[in-house]
This record gives structure tokens, C-alpha cells and sequence, in this order.
């Protein structure tokens, strides 16, 4: 499993102009869900997200978590993440998982971020969606369960 993670100060998700998923200060969080990925995986991916410290402290040092900072997270569930693009023009997808077990993932890893304490807003699985960010720092970082760093 692999998560693209920007800070934002702002994020929001829109499907055919209405905007489902919103948040303030917090994570936009990218997730792509591979082939033999699990839950162990999905709860790895949010303990993980939901501690990373990422956001400053008084000194500006980024010395505190999501949660610490009082933030939120948007998920939005991204099969492209596996996109292949070693060979050819067109990216192979042959990496990812197939749509009822990314949808089925991604769904626990909404419910295991919120499980942390976090308010976890969503994109809407398979639809094709607008994703709107103010990125701040930038700080964009990818994060990927054991199996798949290893």
C-alpha cells in the first residue's frame, strides 16, 4: 500500500461540481492499493500517518503529528499510484489492486485513521474527481506498508 501525503493548508474533493470531501489545516492523503495488500497493511498506513511529525512546533521545528496539530485528513483512494511507467508510453497497471479489494482497503484505512482520533473526509472510490490544495511548505512525502518498502 502507498500513501502520497501533503500537508495542506486547505483540500477538497469534487465529483461533477459538487464538492464531497473538504478540510482546513491537515493531510491530503493519495492512496494507492496494490495487489496482496491487507488490512495489517491499511492499519500500518494510518498509526503511521496519524503520528508522523510533520507539522511545527512553536520553535518551527516539525516536531508535531496531524492529530497534535489539530488537523484533518482527506483520503482519497488512487489506483494510478501503481501506474508502471518503465516501459512504453502508457502506464501498465498490472500492480494494483482490483477495484472490490482497493474499495474494501481503502475503507479500512478511512476507518482505522478515524479510529486514531482523526476527522477523516473522503473523495468518492472510482469516481473521477477534481482534487483541489494549497500544499504547505510544500511538504509532500510517500509512505508505503512493510511488504512494499521492503
Amino acid at each position: 500500500m502507498r500513501a502520497v501525503i501533503q500537508r495542506v493548508t486547505y483540500a477538497k474533493v469534487e465529483v461533477e461540481d459538487v464538492v464531497v470531501g473538504k478540510i482546513e489545516s491537515g493531510l491530503l492523503v493519495l492512496l494507492g492499493v496494490a495487489k496482496g495488500d491487507t488490512q495489517a497493511d491499511a492499519d500500518y498506513l494510518a498509526a503511521k500517518i496519524a503520528q508522523l511529525r510533520i507539522f511545527s512546533d512553536d520553535a518551527g521545528k516539525m516536531n508535531r503529528s496531524v492529530l497534535e496539530a489539530g488537523g484533518a485528513m482527506l483520503a482519497v483512494s488512487q489506483f494510478t499510484l501503481y501506474g508502471d511507467c518503465r516501459k512504453g508510453r502508457r502506464p501498465g497497471f498490472d500492480a494494483a489492486a482490483p477495484p472490490d479489494e482497493a474499495r474494501r482497503l481503502y475503507e479500512h484505512f478511512v476507518e482505522a485513521s478515524r479510529a486514531t482520533g482523526l476527522r477523516v473526509e473522503t473523495g468518492i472510490f472510482q469516481a473521477d474527481m477534481q482534487v483541489s490544495l494549497l500544499n504547505d511548505g510544500p511538504v509532500t512525502l510517500i509512505v508505503e506498508s512493510p511488504s512494499r518498502s521492503a
